[in-house]
């Protein structure tokens, strides 16, 4: 049985598939969004979180969060079941 790296290569898939589209990011501020994006999404990932999950109840939350209370919505602290969070119209 040979040894291989699949494992590896699977892992950077996304990144090496999106290579290009990131050279494109409108300016150099676009950039580090995206790549804060980036590391936000890999958080949650790494907590067991889905990352479309995570963000939909970021973005229900952040505006009715106290810049204090911003540690709330980090992925190991949030709850995505709180029933406070109403729909968006």
């Amino acid at each position: 049985m040979m040894a291989d790296n699949n494992a590896a290569e699977r892992a950077i898939r996304p990144l090496a598939l999106g290579r290009k589209s990131h050279l494109f990011t409108g300016s150099e501020d676009g950039g580090h969004y995206g790549a804060a994006l980036y590391s936000i999404m890999g958080t949650a990932k790494l907590n067991g979180i889905d990352p479309k999950a995570y963000l939909t109840a970021v973005l229900k939350r952040i505006n009715n969060t106290k810049t204090t209370d911003v540690e709330s919505l980090l992925p190991w602290s949030i709850n995505l079941n709180d029933s406070q969070v109403t729909e968006a119209i």
